[in-house]
């Protein structure tokens, strides 16, 4: 069920700036924005997850050994 809130002046010039076309609603640049957001929180949990795992098992390299490898010294 549609429902009014209040937004600002300049939030509303963003959602519009946002629009992929002049006739795309609010809620759908709403909607856009929020499964943006979870999709790319879970994405970067996972990765944050790998990478604990990965430096816990030694699995990394320091600064200094990849300038050495790069062959900056």
């Amino acid at each position: 069920m549609p429902t009014t809130i209040q937004i600002e002046e300049s939030l509303r010039d963003k959602l519009n700036e946002m629009k992929l076309h002049p006739r795309e609603t609010y809620n759908d640049v709403l909607e856009r924005l929020f499964e943006d957001l979870l999709e790319l929180s879970q994405e970067t949990r996972k990765d944050i997850k790998k990478a604990v795992k990965e430096i816990e098992s030694g699995k990394y390299k320091t600064h200094e050994e990849v300038k050495e490898e790069m062959g900056f010294k």
